[in-house]
């Protein structure tokens, strides 16, 4: 039995871990759709998260709606050259355990993260075709090919918002560092048969704007102590709202150590927790060189001082018009807080955490002269960002 691995976008559009998503991935991939679309879907029409997967009923309903025909598998035995040569999406089921699965069969072969067919105790409980093979795919077992479409056929724009989604979440597969080589060869090898059937570029398919196709992750930065100083509160503000605007973060406690948490797009939230260390240990060493500590006293009051005088970002370029200025801050602006919205569903929907705003009653003695010896020594400290690309030097 022919297999290939396909995901059905999940890793593109930025989900993580195991997981039992077969009904979504199985869709995704039989019908072209976004993964995180037929996610979102399905998860409100079951009423809870698609992650641990949904109920057939509602994968019978999503796909009746759009006009996919479901027929009887008559507990056969699972061999994919008793099913249509086409795309159809199949319904497994253990007659033992009532252990189901369901999985996308192109042209006979299996396209899943594992091949079902390799288990001989699956048996069809039924699937479904697409809505342009019911006239000409009636029966189980059916010879002959699909018939060609024609090159001047007219596509909806809903049809082709969903051709280029396709190719998108595709591309986001064949450039994903993590995929192996045989995902990349088949992933490119789809994307070059759908712009060669709808006449289509790269560059019709480029879109930076779209959060969908962004892969979140959360990282933990673990401190000494069960109390978070101020500080370092101050310091995890100043790196994602100076320097990385598209991440966020959180603290929580574990033992005898405190969790400082940065989620957002995976590259900017690698970055952030590299900064936020390098920081983080160049001020408390500072501080227990000049006072003995970083906790509290004037160490705390140094360290508070220094996070408030590092350099936050400005435009010092005289010759861009404040307009350009405008203009642009308001799309990085729309950006970055889409970002945040779609990272804050994420980490709610896949990492089950629900954030809550808390005060500290605790205060130290205050001591002015360290806070401003800290402020001094945090403006003369060159923020450099990790990874950040290298811009061409003005002579």
């Amino acid at each position: 039995m022919d297999f290939i691995w396909n995901d059905g976008g999940r890793a593109a559009c930025g989900f993580v871990g195991l997981t039992g998503d077969c009904v979504t991935r199985s869709i995704a991939i039989a019908t072209g759709s976004v993964y995180r679309h037929v996610y979102e879907k399905l998860g409100k029409a079951s009423e809870k998260s698609a992650r641990n997967g949904v109920p057939t009923d509602v994968a019978s309903d999503y796909l009746a709606e759009r006009n996919w025909q479901r027929l009887d598998g008559s507990n056969r035995a699972f061999i994919v050259e008793e099913l249509p040569k086409s795309i159809v999406i199949v319904h497994l089921a253990k007659p033992d355990n009532g252990s189901q699965h369901f999985c996308a069969v192109i042209d006979r072969v299996v396209h899943d993260t594992w091949n079902p067919g390799e288990d001989e105790d699956y048996i069809i409980k039924g699937y479904w075709t697409a809505p342009e093979e019911h006239e000409s795919r009636p029966g189980l077992v059916v010879t002959g090919s699909r018939q060609p479409s024609s090159d001047k056929q007219e596509l909806t724009q809903t049809e082709f918002d969903k051709i280029l989604n396709r190719l998108r979440a595709l591309d986001k597969t064949a450039s994903n560092t993590a995929t192996t080589e045989g995902e990349k060869h088949n992933a490119l090898r789809m994307m070059q048969t759908l712009m060669l059937r709808h006449n289509l570029t790269r560059d019709d398919i480029v879109d930076d704007d779209n959060v969908d196709s962004v892969q979140f992750t959360r990282i933990a930065c673990p401190v000494n102590g069960r109390r978070a100083c101020n500080w370092e509160k101050m310091l995890a503000f100043y790196v994602t709202q100076y320097i990385f605007s598209t991440t966020q973060w959180y603290w929580s406690s574990k033992g005898s150590r405190t969790l400082f948490w940065f989620y957002g797009p995976l590259s900017d939230v690698k970055n952030a927790v590299a900064l936020f260390r390098e920081v983080l240990l160049t001020i408390a060493t500072s501080a227990h060189l000049q006072f003995g500590g970083h906790s509290r006293g004037s160490g705390a009051s140094y360290a508070e001082g220094y996070v408030q005088g590092l350099p936050r970002s400005s435009v010092n370029d005289s010759n861009v018009s404040s307009e350009k200025v405008l203009s642009e801050g308001a799309l990085i602006l729309t950006r970055t807080l889409a970002l945040q919205s779609a990272a804050k569903n994420w980490l709610d929907v896949e990492c089950n955490v629900k954030l809550t705003r808390s005060t500290g009653t605790g205060r130290y003695q205050h001591d002015e002269d360290a806070a401003s010896r800290g402020k001094l020594h945090g403006s003369k400290h060159e923020v450099e960002i990790p990874n950040a690309p290298r811009r061409i030097a003005n002579q």
